[in-house]
């Protein structure tokens, strides 16, 4: 076999390499990923304990768990106390958020 089909291989790999890491940054990390709003539902919310807090820091996180329409994807957001407290399962309204971190919820009423 010639080289320049192992070189046109090595090549291919790492362009499909090159474009899942920038895939992945991107869509699953949120890096550089573009803010956008969309109508939601919310599903659940809970309180954990935070690990190893910082003095003067919260103790717990917050989470909300939010399906896009009655079918669409569920995420989950980490969110402050005051939307935490604010956000009951069953609201409805627009989530905007930026890759995985939490931005807005604006109440449907």
């Amino acid at each position: 076999m010639p080289i320049s089909l192992y070189i046109a291989i090595a090549f291919l790999i790492a362009i499909a390499f090159w474009v899942f890491v920038r895939f992945y940054r991107k869509h699953i990390q949120g890096e550089n990923a573009p803010e956008q709003s969309v109508q939601v539902t919310v599903l659940d919310k809970q309180a954990i304990e935070a690990e190893n807090p910082a003095p003067g820091q919260d103790d717990q996180e917050y989470w909300i768990y939010v399906q896009r329409g009655s079918l669409g994807p569920k995420r989950e957001f980490q969110v402050g106390v005051h939307y935490y407290h604010a956000l009951n399962p069953g609201d409805k309204g627009t989530l905007t958020y930026q890759g995985d971190k939490f931005l807005h919820f604006a109440i449907k009423r």
